[in-house]
This record gives C-alpha cells, structure tokens and sequence, in this order.
C-alpha cells in the first residue's frame, strides 16, 4: 500500500513508495528535505515495504518521535504523528494511482519518468470529451469538466483585458494558482532559437521564487514544440541536470506558449517539490489548453506594445523625416538609443538674407506668418526629394541626405532641392508682392562627405542629428552665398551623378579651413 508524509500544518506532502529508503535531512538533496535548524543534515531514514513503513533516527541532535515519545527505530502505523525535532508529519495512506492512458500520445521509455510527451496542435487534448472507451460520462464528470471549461473561459476573458505584458504575466500566474495545485509558476519569454529569459518566477506564497526553471526541460519543450509532463524529473535520466536534483523537483509540467503560424514565444513552467505523482493527465491536458489561452495573451500583448512603439517614434519622427522614411526608422530596434555612426551625407543650409533688418520693420505677428508660408514650402521642398529636416535654426534650414538610410544619388538630391527651393521662393515672393507684403531671399550652401550620425542629446530629450567639419563647411558656404545663389565644394561636385549648370567660384576662404574652399555655383535661369 503507498503512504505519504503530510506535514501537520499542510504545505509539505512526501509520498513514500513500497520497496524505497528515504533520508530526511536538512541538506537540499536529501530525499525528504526538511528546511529547519531542528533537523540535522541526516536526521533519518524512512523506510516503506510490504510490511508497513519504519522509522530510524540516524543520530539527530534533537531526536525522532513517533506521537511525542523519542525512538530509535520503529514502526508507524496510518494517522500516527512522525515528529523530525520540531517539524511534525502525520502518516497517510493513499490510494494507488489509477493506470495511465496514451491517448495517442508519447509514453515514456522504460526507466523514464516523463509519463506524457505531448506535440502541441496534434488533438491529443480532450479537455472535456469522455475517456477513450467510454461512450458517455457520468454526471459527475460532466459537472466537472463544465468547471474546467468555465474557468478557462474566465481566463480568457481576464487575460484580454491586461493592458500590458507585465500586468498580463501576473494575472497569468494569479490564474494559474487559482486552477491549478502547484507550488511554483514560471514564466520564460524568448523566440524559437533564441535563449530564454525569465520573466516572471512565483512561488504559491506569492512570494518571487530565486529557483530557476531546469533548462533541460524547457530546452526540450522549446525545441521539440511538446508539452511535458513528469512524475519524478529527478529520477529522469533524460533530465540529468543537476538543478533538478538540488531542487528537488518531483512532478512538473512544462508546456511551449506557441503562437500564430508556430511560433515559439517561451514556455510556462510548474512544479511540485513536495509529491511525487501530483499531476494527472487532466491536469496535463487543462495546463496545455490554459498555455493555449496565454500564449495568445502574450502574443497580442507584443504586438500591440510593438504598435504602439511604432506609432510612438513614427509620430515624432515624421516632423524630420519624410512619412516613408519616418516608417522605417521606427521599424528598426535600434533607433531611439544614445550614440551614433559615421555616415556619408549631402548637407543642405539655406538662410534669409537680411532677415534681421526685416524682422525690425515688421510686427511678430505678421513675421511669424511669413515665416510659416517660407518654411513650410522649403520643408516640402526637402521631403519632395527625400531628405531628413535636420532642424530650424533661427531663420536657416538644415537638412541632409544619407543618414540614418542613404542612398546612392543623395547628392542629386540635395541639389534638386536647392534648385527647388530657390524657385518656390520666386513663387511665394510673387504672391507676396502682390499681396503688398515684404519679400524674401536666401542663399543656399551644399557639402559632401563624411559625418557623425545619431541621436545627440540625453536620456530625457534625444535629437537625431549630423555633426562634423562637412557640416560646418556647408554652413561657411551658405553663409558665403548671394541672394538667390546656390555654393557647393568640389567634394559636392564629384558626388553628383547629373551635374547642373554651373560656374567655378575664387576659392573662398572659410573659417576654420587651413586651405581655401574650391568652389561652385549654379547657374540659375
């Protein structure tokens, strides 16, 4: 007859099985272990047979009793009190498991403990349906699977309202202790090959559990897309692990979360470390239905962080990019970090001429309308021919061609915005004299070369911008310009791949260049 160890205050239950000697003991990989400074490391040895089960004290420092008296060795029937110095346990008999059935699934190897090896999406689940052989349930059996079904359904609905992963990995483990007899739940988030990290770990206390799940179950579970579920993994020679057996895991069920088209997102993870036995294969098949049901909470749960992320950085990168090009940049992972890279760019200054002296004759209101209009169409000038709006400053406009994302004909680019711009000036400035408002013109300078590239700035406030001598010498050049007048270098000229009209310019010189600057002008109708 099997017995079991029950500690008197519920917690700890240890199943003894005929034919067995277990030690009690202090030390983690004791067959019994006892966490308690009354315990010895070796306090005991249980032994069950045919017979009944037998206690022996192996020289404790604070003794074993059998109903309160002290004992050396002896014999202990059904309901008598074992006490381990100061931690009680009461004997049990249980009644023998009945036999397991496949259903189709994997059975274990002789001498395995992995009782069922379950590919996940291949219908060996019946949650729910009578037992292979039988034609119809009792009352009993319907009422308790409708049970099942009723909270797999309130799982569902609860886990559809979490508004995040974090919250929606607590609720998952809330859920978990409230449907199923376990001791721990875990959590390990990570795609088909890549490693697994924990997320979330608890013990039935509520408590964060510092026990780490055995790789070599999740690594099973995770590769091969099956559920498992074991009677005793430490005794499991396909699960050699060490963890295991410090642990002392005894029944634990491990189940991939898969999502849409297959894909692996993790495993959840839950074990017993007081019975062996403790989970039975509807057990198994409710654990399979309800990581089901979170994987595909978690799923959406990804997606919709991802989305809103997405939506988050395209927002504010839309004021500097253009649409297409804002959409990729929130795509990549990498974009909303501190740093940089060197990058090959074309820079484009444009500036106001006389804007000083105007702004001086002219209300701000009617200033700041003006500059609206001339902005507003220098900006789509640059978006038009797919360049990054680097930033206002002051009166001027910065943009560039090359960075984050660059392209072969950026030069081009750049210059067919310049050209651009100076004729839509020519057109607001017609509008504008008709309206019998001031004009404007500017100058525009354009360079070539070599940049620092990335988000400057800090943590709080980050600004996606280029920095370097190339942009310094193409600010020299517009500073340099005439009215209505575009300046670009030699280094420009060479990077262009369909040269416009130009003009060489006297070598300027430019501040902070040892050399003067070969220069070019385009020559414009």
């Amino acid at each position: 007859m099997p017995y079991k160890l029950t500690s008197t205050d519920g917690i700890h239950t240890f199943e003894l099985r005929t034919g067995s000697t277990l030690v009690v003991g202090r030390a983690p990989n004791s067959d019994i272990p006892v966490i308690d400074p009354t315990i010895s490391r070796r306090h005991a040895e249980v032994e069950c047979g045919e017979a009944g089960v037998t206690i022996r004290d192996l020289g404790s420092s604070n003794g074993t009793f059998i109903n309160g008296t002290r004992v050396d060795a002896s014999a202990v029937g059904v309901g008598d009190v074992v006490t381990f110095g100061k931690v009680a346990f009461r004997l049990n008999a249980v009644a023998p498991p009945e036999p397991r059935t496949s259903g189709g699934a994997k059975m274990s190897p002789p001498g395995a403990t992995i009782v069922r090896q379950m590919p996940l999406g291949d219908g060996s689940g019946r949650l729910g349906t009578p037992s292979a052989g039988n034609s119809a349930q009792s009352a009993a059996e319907l009422d308790k699977n409708r049970d099942k079904l009723a909270k797999l359904l309130e799982v569902s609905k609860g886990l559809g309202r979490a508004t995040d992963l974090d919250t929606l990995l607590n609720k998952i483990v809330d859920y978990a202790y409230q449907v199923l007899a376990v001791d721990r739940v875990a959590i390990l988030l990570g795609e088909d090959d890549s490693d697994l990290a924990p997320k979330i770990a608890r013990d039935k206390r509520g408590g964060d559990s510092t026990r780490a799940v055995p790789q070599s179950i999740a690594r099973t579970a995770l590769k091969d897309k099956v559920a498992i579920l074991s009677d005793n993994a430490g005794e499991d020679t396909r699960f050699g692990g060490q963890s295991i057996l410090i642990q002392q895991i005894r029944s634990a069920v491990c189940v991939p979360l898969i999502g849409a088209e297959e894909k692996s997102l993790g495993i959840m993870y839950v074990d017993n470390v007081t019975t062996t036995h403790r989970f039975s294969d509807e057990d198994f098949e409710f654990c399979i239905a309800f990581a089901g049901i979170a994987a595909v909470a978690i799923e959406n749960s990804q997606y919709a962080q991802r989305i809103q992320r997405e939506l988050l950085t395209r927002s504010n990168f839309e004021r500097f990019f253009t649409p297409q090009l804002a959409k990729r940049i929130a795509e990549s992972q990498e974009t909303i970090r501190l740093g940089g890279e060197k990058r090959v760019v074309a820079v484009l200054f444009s500036d106001i001429r006389g804007f000083t002296a105007l702004a001086e004759t002219m209300r701000p209101d009617d200033m700041a309308s003006l500059l609206t209009e001339y902005f507003t169409q220098m900006v789509d000038c640059v978006f038009r021919h797919d360049g990054t709006l680097d930033k206002f400053v002051g009166d001027s406009v910065m943009a560039q061609w090359g960075a984050p994302i660059g392209s072969p004909d950026d030069a081009d680019k750049a210059m067919a915005a310049a050209i651009e711009m100076i004729y839509e000036l020519d057109k607001l400035n017609a509008q504008w004299r008709a309206e019998g408002r001031p004009e404007l013109q500017i100058g525009i300078g354009l360079n070539f070369g070599e940049a620092f590239a990335g988000n400057i700035g800090s943590e709080r406030r980050l600004e996606f911008t280029v920095i370097g001598d190339t942009v310094n010498t193409a600010s020299r050049l517009c500073g340099a310009a005439e009215p209505r007048e575009i300046l670009f270098s030699e280094e420009f000229r060479r990077a262009l791949r369909t040269a416009p009209r130009m003009q060489p310019v006297p070598p300027l010189e430019l501040k902070n260049k040892s050399q003067p600057v070969t220069t070019f002008r385009v020559v414009l109708d």
